[in-house]
């Protein structure tokens, strides 16, 4: 039964994957905002109704379970869009040529998302003492959101995009979507190149703070891991609509603070009290809604109005 659920998932994400690069984005262009609306509802509703797939195939627990490590996984990925759009901005990528580089970043998420759940999983059955160590880390990196630490973006600073410069042939200037091109007979890495590193190498240190944050949920890989896909293929149409209104979130930062510490104090005190799994659901719902609305009818005000 458990292969099965893996191949249905293995196929419905490569199915969705080909469709994306072969068909809807075969050739380079600029997304539409309401094109980029219409594929961010389709995969929020394509991520919660696997949830019906969960619980026909392993019960109410495991929707619960996987719902909230969806909320928790997709809130963090919303996060994430600030440093891509820093991202961008710094190497000036131009729109057309965005979703390429999100696109392959992804396939990318999936992989090294893939190892860390499975690693986690494994190290936390083998040494129980982890539990307390990812759930201090989880705290702590909930403390540093609060406190506004870790917002400014460094591309510069980027270990892997530095050496990568010193070592790889990379030609002066873009060359349209292309990652390697063919100059007098050598093949050259294009700057573009260079985005995927930093968007790659970025989403390892992304993984570090959410897979502990949905292991605190569950230890169930296939639902953890389904829960993680479904929130980052979502995430390249979000990029597009929120991309210029993300800044509008003031409250969003605060609220994943607060989710990531009580996550980490779940997981510090899973052996003294266990929080049903719809109660942290509900929170985790109930915190983002608070602070989406607080920021609509809140909104930070700008320099020129003060």
């Amino acid at each position: 039964m458990l292969v099965l659920l893996w191949i249905v998932l293995g196929g419905v994400v490569v199915g969705l994957l080909a469709l994306d690069l072969l068909v809807l984005h075969r050739h380079a262009h600029r997304e539409s905002l309401k094109q980029a609306a219409w594929w961010s509802v389709f995969w929020v509703g394509l991520g919660l109704g696997f949830a019906l797939f969960v619980y026909a195939t392993k019960g109410s627990d495991a929707a619960l379970a996987y719902l909230t490590a969806f909320l928790i996984e997709k809130s963090l990925s919303v996060d994430n869009l600030f440093v891509f759009l820093a991202l961008f901005t710094y190497f000036g990528v131009q729109p057309e040529y965005q979703h390429r580089v999100l696109f392959w970043g992804i396939i990318g998420a999936l992989v090294t998302r893939g190892v860390f759940i499975v690693a986690g999983v494994a190290l936390l059955a083998t040494f129980h003492f982890l539990l307390y160590v990812l759930g201090a880390l989880l705290i702590a990196t909930g403390a540093r959101l609060a406190l506004g630490e870790g917002g400014e973006v460094h591309p510069e600073h980027n270990l892997v995009v530095r050496w990568a410069s010193r070592v790889l042939p990379i030609v002066s200037s873009y060359r349209g979507e292309k990652f390697v091109v063919r100059v007098g007979g050598a093949w050259q890495f294009t700057p573009l190149f260079l985005v995927l590193l930093a968007i790659e190498s970025t989403d390892v240190m992304f993984a570090v703070d959410s897979v502990p944050a949905v292991l605190a949920v569950s230890r169930d890989v296939f639902v953890v891991y389904s829960s993680n896909i479904f929130a980052i293929l979502g995430l390249r149409a979000l990029y597009f609509v929120l991309a210029g209104a993300i800044r509008a979130l003031r409250f969003l930062r605060p609220a994943l603070a607060l989710i990531l510490v009580l996550v980490g104090v779940k997981m510090i005190l899973a052996d003294v009290v266990e929080v049903p799994t719809a109660l942290s659901l509900l929170l985790v719902a109930v915190i983002l809604g608070a602070a989406t609305v607080a920021s609509l009818l809140l909104p930070q005000r700008s320099e020129e109005d003060t």
